[in-house]
């Protein structure tokens, strides 16, 4: 499986920014996939996650209400609307699938950058 995200940038706090992640390779066998986010000095945490073909989606408590994860699967791309953004919002975001065969696959990054 191979991932390659796009869609970061630079924007100022309360804007908007959609990231895709297009996902190639042995698609069939992605049972879930999640956006991470590594601030600088930080360990790398889940901000949101869509199990299966997209009826189930998880996350952060920190991202409620402000994020939307979803998965076109005739495209094999998943999306995070990300909305309100905040300066703690910063970071490198990473596109993730978990196979069938338990297997982790990431993609290279887009970096974030929310001014205040």
């Amino acid at each position: 499986v191979h991932l390659v995200e796009s869609g970061g940038g630079l924007v100022q706090a309360g804007g908007s920014l959609r990231l895709s992640c297009a996902s190639s390779g042995s698609t069939f066998s992605i049972v879930a996939m999640g956006w991470y986010r590594q601030a600088p000095g930080k360990q790398r945490e889940l901000v949101a996650a869509i199990i299966g073909g997209g009826g189930t989606s998880n996350y952060a408590d920190s991202v409620k209400g402000r994020f939307t994860i979803s998965r076109d699967n005739a495209r094999n791309t998943m999306y995070l609307q990300m909305n309100s953004l905040k300066p703690e919002d910063t970071g490198v975001y990473y596109c993730n699938a978990f196979t069938a065969t338990k297997e982790d696959y990431w993609g290279q990054g887009t970096q974030v950058t929310v001014s205040s």
